[in-house]
């Protein structure tokens, strides 16, 4: 299968699963946290749901990281 997300987007599914991996959390521990299915995680993590900023917020405080962590440290675009 194909990689259809962005070079950024899918950096950003790495970060995301590579936190939840740093607390030695499984999905379904995440989801019990989120109060939502394993599913719920299983989906953010390949990229099958969007994750919202209200959700990012929550996984940055599960998974004991900045909201930053899962950003990309520099932009090339932004340059000028």
């Amino acid at each position: 299968m194909a990689n259809v997300y962005s070079k950024e987007y899918q950096s950003f599914l790495d970060k995301l699963k590579k936190a939840r991996l740093d607390v030695e959390m499984s999905q379904r521990d995440a989801a019990k946290r989120f109060r939502r299915p394993q599913s719920f995680i299983s989906r953010s993590e390949t990229g099958e749901s969007r994750v919202d900023v209200v959700d990012l917020t929550r996984f940055a405080e599960i998974y004991k990281k900045p909201v930053t962590y899962f950003f990309p440290t520099t932009s090339s675009k932004n340059k000028t």
